[in-house]
């Protein structure tokens, strides 16, 4: 079943490591030339962070979803783990920004950090398992973490100069 067949999805890996090392990479250009103007900003640094770290999460799936030769229960594990860092990273950073600048941003967070984190650790279980969905929640999770690097990455590029 291809659902439990990373070896089936080598070529949305390839496409979607390299797509996002060059946004990350683009994000880091960004922030290096507004630095100033996102230092100003209370919790403005952390969201930036936050941004590369959903980016830099698609890569490292994508990394991991490469690897030959190994069982859908080593990729679980693999994204399991990965994906419990990657969620406490982006979890604490979120909550520092919104302490940083007095705002609730919960429906930023759920747009950017949920779909960009949460969907790797679905997907570690279900790959152990071999049950309820494998690959395809890792699939959820590039697209949410693309995603959620875009719309933060438009906050730190357009956003701040207006």
């Amino acid at each position: 079943m291809t659902a439990y067949e990373p070896e089936q999805w080598t070529e949305l890996f390839v496409a979607s490591a390299g797509a996002s090392a060059a946004l990350a990479g683009l994000v880091f250009v960004a922030v290096s030339i507004n630095v100033e103007r996102i230092l100003q900003f209370p919790g403005l640094p952390e969201r930036a962070l936050s941004t590369v770290l959903l980016l830099l999460g698609v890569v490292i799936a994508s990394i991991l979803g490469l690897v030959p030769g190994q069982s859908p229960t080593t990729l679980g594990i693999e994204l399991l783990v990965g994906g419990l860092v990657l969620s406490g990273g982006v979890a604490v950073l979120t909550t520092k920004a919104r302490a940083g600048n007095g705002e609730s941003h919960v429906l930023s967070a759920a747009l950017t950090a949920g779909p960009g984190t949460v969907p790797y650790l679905i997907a570690g279980v279900s790959l152990i398992a071999e049950a309820g969905g494998g690959v395809y929640w890792v699939l959820a999770a590039i697209l949410g973490g693309i995603v959620g690097g875009v719309l933060n990455a438009w906050v730190l590029l357009v956003e701040i100069l207006r």
